[in-house]
């Protein structure tokens, strides 16, 4: 049973301003479009339609917040990176992530989503940067791992966990795949232990 199957759609918002109010602690999951955000949502929670899984990339326009009890939260980022979009819907769901991942005071980590067989492209970075400078926790998931061989998906982390260690060592990297349920026990403990660590005020 996943330690998360308890959760429950809370409320949608597409603006800052209309953020929920609350005393509590908010994990946010973010990545590119098509990176296998939504599957790896609903790995987690041993939950097949949680969090929308769609075939056409940029489907996820909101900012969705679901609900684990009373004040722990899991925050389903607009996907990035997805050109078929309007120039102003783009520029919305811009400034709409950089405003939460850089102001929002419950956001306790990051869970970064990225497709192990394009890793570390340049909006990935861009979102690091836009986080980093917080000093919170950023945990990345390398998803679709079942795509690659066990030597290549354990080359490409051990390049990727290089890389971190680097530019940004504040960063925890492992392989995840929705598919074959691989990393699924690790990914929930990272996030078990940041919800169980209360933000200082």
């Amino acid at each position: 049973m996943s330690r998360f199957n308890n959760i429950t759609f809370y409320t949608s918002v597409n603006d800052v301003r209309d953020l929920p109010l609350h005393t509590g602690i908010e994990i946010a999951f973010a990545g590119r479009s098509n990176a296998g955000k939504s599957s790896a949502i609903n790995t987690l929670t041993n939950r097949s339609r949680l969090a929308f899984v769609s075939k056409t990339p940029g489907r996820t326009q909101l900012i969705n917040y679901f609900q684990l009890n009373s004040d722990q939260f899991f925050v389903d980022l607009p996907g990035y990176g997805y050109a078929k979009v309007p120039d102003s819907i783009r520029q919305h769901w811009q400034s709409l992530l950089s405003r939460y991942l850089q102001t929002r005071e419950p956001l306790k980590g990051l869970v970064l989503i990225m497709d192990i067989r394009h890793p570390l492209k340049p909006l990935d970075i861009e979102m690091l940067d836009w986080f980093a400078p917080t000093g919170k926790a950023i945990h990345i998931l390398l998803t679709k791992s079942d795509k690659l061989s066990t030597q290549r998906a354990n080359i490409t982390l051990k390049d990727v966990t290089l890389y971190l260690k680097s530019a940004y060592p504040q960063c925890s990297v492992q392989l995840f795949s929705s598919l074959s349920a691989t990393g699924v026990e690790d990914a929930t403990t990272v996030i078990s232990d940041w919800l169980e660590t209360k933000i200082s005020s």
